[in-house]
């Protein structure tokens, strides 16, 4: 199940993400700069966590992907195309949510599991 969240929370984050800005309005969205550190933070905590849960395995892989993801939204961003604007502190707020991610992650792993 783990699995299936990862991959669907990513299509929607990437989905929400690159989406023009000029139809943000239209899904009852607005962007502001606190708010938006803050929604980056969050979709990449979701995406670190369901990630480590469906392949535990696989962490580092998983820290690579998702700070390239990060870093490849921010740049794409930044065309014209799409009328948002590149920022770096998006991609650390991305970083943020992915080390309280992965946190929650094991601490769930622990809890559920009983490991150390």
């Amino acid at each position: 199940m783990a699995r299936i969240g990862f991959v669907v929370t990513l299509a929607c984050v990437l989905l929400l993400t690159l989406l023009p800005v000029r139809f943000l309005p239209d899904l009852g969205m607005a962007v502001t700069l606190h708010d938006d550190k803050l929604e980056h933070a969050i979709a990449f905590a979701a995406l670190a966590a369901l990630g480590s849960l469906g392949w535990p395995g696989h962490k580092a892989r998983l820290v690579v992907l998702l700070a390239f993801t990060g870093a490849a939204i921010e740049v794409l961003q930044g065309a014209q195309l799409i009328g948002r604007d590149l920022d770096g502190f998006d991609w650390v707020a991305d970083c943020a949510g992915m080390a309280l991610g992965l946190t929650i992650a094991g601490w769930t792993k622990r809890r559920v599991v009983g490991l150390p």
